[in-house]
């Protein structure tokens, strides 16, 4: 605890210095699974890429004691080193626990949990000026349940217990083919009144074309043949694993699969997305080249080619939550005004104020328009769907709101109110971060000869996916400027 309380020490120290100028900051990490635009300034910013330590796994309290750029691969490894895992597990294993908590998250134990920081005990926290302070919610509650979600708006996180449950070794998991969008809601929803499922989430690959899936923790397996796998180069990817079996039968499937193949079983291909990746490149699509080029397919290297190449503002990435009776509307839509884009479901217990009780977590994944303008229409249109449908949307991806249209979505006053109690009312507010900047964006392509040529050259294929891959491949930091 001694060097995470130095640390701690140095980042409080540099936030009063901010606080006593009132300057705002920025929270760098070091690393990101959103698919916005970031941009720091080093003089405006506070440093937490050194937080990435896991201090204490208590067998005893079964909580783990980790800092917030702890990604989900390392905790989970350090906690089923003692029969423990977290009750909510990010399916990406470069996401963070703090990204997990400032950005929301849900999986496919939400149903049973809740979002990922409602595992957590306690939390510190460095406030707007400077203190230091745990809460919980027996202390400081207003600020341990309004902190999750804000984005480092109401101080800069620290240090998280977490909360753990038995671990067992594999996962048994039972895939329910369905043939309508509306049988696969119902489905779900049935099956999150099942406690003794873990699991739950599915795939809709077209209207009439779906399957749910249902997990069990598990020690037992008959023979390791039966055992399946997804996590190694020579694995099928889980949603191509699944259509197959779809494809094969209307009877459901039991398989049984390894723990953490099952937890990061989305990492390779990110979920459906690696695909386009063969599409831009025009490379066969078959389970040779999936091999050969699996280090490129993992989301960690994919998240980072993402950003370097600028394609980040071509490709759909949104997840949606909507009431269940709203969500079959929603996916229509979808797959009406877009086509050619995967759905995938799971079920969250509601954590925002205006929607209680549980929600469908549909993720939108897929190629949006390659011209600017319509891609940020077409972003609009989902976003003004989602409000008509009484839905709201996480806001780690793109939002295109307008500020007005934003604060008429999530509660200002209550927001506002934290802020002020926690003289965090100087430091950029959460529509400041999540906001895209479109006019600044259309600038950048056109405000000087020189910008123009580059945004000319930049859309000569391959040239934007190539240095997206040469940046990926020789891990050259794209968030912070030289």
């Amino acid at each position: 605890m001694d060097h995470h309380d130095e640390a701690v020490a140095v980042i409080a120290r540099r936030v009063r210095q901010f606080y006593n100028r009132k300057e705002a900051f920025r929270i760098y990490h070091g690393s990101t699974n959103s698919p916005r635009k970031s941009a720091f300034e080093r003089g405006r910013m506070i440093d937490t890429s050194g937080l990435f330590h896991i201090l204490n796994v208590n067998t005893e309290r079964r909580t783990a004691l980790v800092e917030p750029n702890v990604p989900m691969d390392r905790l989970v490894e350090a906690t089923l080193l003692h029969g423990l895992v977290p009750p909510v597990v990010m399916e990406f294993p470069g996401i963070t626990v703090g990204g997990g908590f400032a950005g929301t998250a849900g999986e496919s134990s939400s149903f049973k949990h809740g979002f990922f920081d409602r595992t957590f005990k306690w939390m510190e926290i460095v406030l707007a000026n400077g203190d230091v302070v745990e809460c919980s919610d027996t202390e400081r509650r207003d600020l341990f349940h309004g902190a999750a979600g804000c984005f480092g708006t109401l101080g800069v996180a620290t240090l998280f217990e977490i909360r753990l449950l038995e671990a067992k070794e594999y996962v048994e998991l039972t895939y329910h083919p369905m043939t309508s969008v509306s049988e696969a809601i119902q489905k779900i929803g049935m099956e999150t009144e099942d406690l003794a499922n873990d699991y739950v989430d599915g795939i809709v690959f077209s209207l009439n074309k779906a399957v749910v899936m249902t997990g069990r923790l598990t020690n037992d397996v008959r023979s390791p043949s039966d055992v399946r796998r997804f996590f190694r180069a020579q694995d099928p990817w889980f949603y191509l694993h699944a259509k197959e079996l779809l494809s094969k039968s209307l009877d459901p499937v039991t398989e049984v699969i390894p723990l953490i193949d099952y937890l990061f079983r989305y990492d390779r291909g990110a979920f459906w997305t690696g695909v386009y990746a063969f599409e831009y490149f025009v490379t066969p699509f078959n389970r040779i080249t999936r091999w050969a080029l699996d280090t490129f397919m993992r989301t960690r290297v994919m998240y980072h080619a993402l950003h370097e190449s600028g394609h980040s503002q071509r490709y759909m990435i949104q997840d949606l939550a909507l009431p269940f009776s709203t969500a079959q509307e929603f996916i229509e839509y979808v797959d009406d005004m877009f086509g050619v884009i995967t759905p995938s479901l799971s079920s969250d217990k509601g954590k925002d104020r205006e929607h209680p009780g549980m929600l469908l977590n549909v993720g939108v994944w897929g190629p949006g328009s390659s011209r600017y303008e319509e891609f940020v229409h077409q972003n609009r249109m989902l976003e003004d769907k989602v409000q008509e449908l009484d839905g709201m949307k996480w806001l780690y991806a793109h939002a295109y709101y307008t500020e007005d249209e934003f604060w008429s979505i999530y509660d200002r006053q209550w927001y506002d109110a934290l802020r002020a109690k926690y003289n965090a009312t100087w430091l950029p507010s959460v529509y400041d971060k999540v906001k895209v900047d479109v006019q600044a964006q259309l600038d950048a392509q056109s405000g000087s000869w020189v910008a123009w040529s580059k945004s000319m050259l930049w859309s000569i294929w391959p040239l934007s996916g190539l240095w997206g891959v040469y940046k990926a491949f020789t891990g050259q930091e794209y968030l912070m400027p030289r």
